[in-house]
């Protein structure tokens, strides 16, 4: 649970620094969204942080922009939110690039619902429009990972603009890094649960899903043990994390050296590469 608190810990700071800046521009409309997304998540901090008496006084009905824990007892059956803050809960819960499969999955077992998947590839490039377009509107993108060897971006895997290069990057191993990690995150957000929710559908074929590929988990039928389940990701991740997190380093170097700011975003192309060659 403490990575999940650090992680709202950023993105109220995040919105903080964007309340500022859209104050300084005189735009109101911006300030009050992003009021609102700050309540949210001061909401939900609160109620992982502080007693259940506590947080049952401060936690407001809606669900914030970043990660939400909705109630056990009252799901809403459709999430008021915009596709791409949904799509941003279920990120920020992962803190790793993920293919909207997975993502749909996660939204569906902590935050009520599915994602419309089928919307996430126009999605994807109006963010990239959109930023292109104009750069600071926005506290956050959704954007591609990006491969280590070409700097491109990556099938079908999501992210966030606003984590580190090193974070968007995925080499030779880092799919199975990455997968270990999504169940550590798992696993600390499910021990927040009910055991109602723990039972449930969406949320027991996840983790089942994960614990099921991890060399070491005693698989038990129609159980998960979370300790369990942590210990064996930490035992198989530490295996691979620095290796890894030493390619994704060298490519987030060359990145840096070689791309411009939005390319470092959302990626560039081969045929971006060759057209730039011609002009020269």
């Amino acid at each position: 649970m403490q990575g999940l608190l650090e992680e709202l810990e950023k993105r109220m700071q995040q919105l903080l620094r964007a309340m500022t800046q859209a104050r300084l521009q005189g735009d109101d409309t911006q300030v009050a969204a992003l009021s609102e997304d700050l309540k949210r998540t001061q909401a939900y901090w609160a109620s992982l942080a502080l007693p259940d008496t506590e947080a049952t006084q401060t936690q407001p009905t809606a669900a914030p922009a970043a990660a939400s824990r909705p109630a056990a007892a009252a799901r809403p059956a459709r999430s008021a939110l915009p596709l791409r803050e949904q799509v941003c809960q279920a990120l920020t819960l992962l803190t790793v690039p993920t293919a909207p499969k997975v993502l749909s999955q996660v939204h569906e077992a902590f935050f009520a619902q599915p994602l419309n998947t089928a919307r996430l590839t126009s999605l994807r490039r109006d963010e990239e429009r959109s930023y292109r377009a104009s750069s600071t509107n926005r506290t956050y993108y959704i954007c591609p990972a990006l491969t280590c060897d070409l700097l491109a971006p990556a099938r079908a895997l999501l992210a966030l603009s606003n984590w580190p290069l090193e974070q968007r990057l995925v080499g030779p191993i880092t799919h199975r890094v990455h997968f270990l990690t999504a169940a550590l995150r798992i696993a600390d957000a499910a021990e927040q649960r009910t055991d109602d929710d723990m039972a449930s559908g969406p949320l027991r074929r996840l983790l089942e899903h994960y614990s099921g590929n991890i060399p070491g988990y005693p698989v038990t039928p129609g159980h998960v043990n979370l300790e369990a389940l942590r210990a064996a990701a930490k035992d198989e991740l530490a295996v691979h994390v620095q290796d890894d997190a030493n390619t994704r380093a060298e490519a987030a170097e060359r990145a840096r050296t070689k791309l411009d700011d939005a390319d470092q975003i959302f990626g560039h192309t081969l045929h971006d590469a060759n057209r730039a060659r011609r002009t020269a």
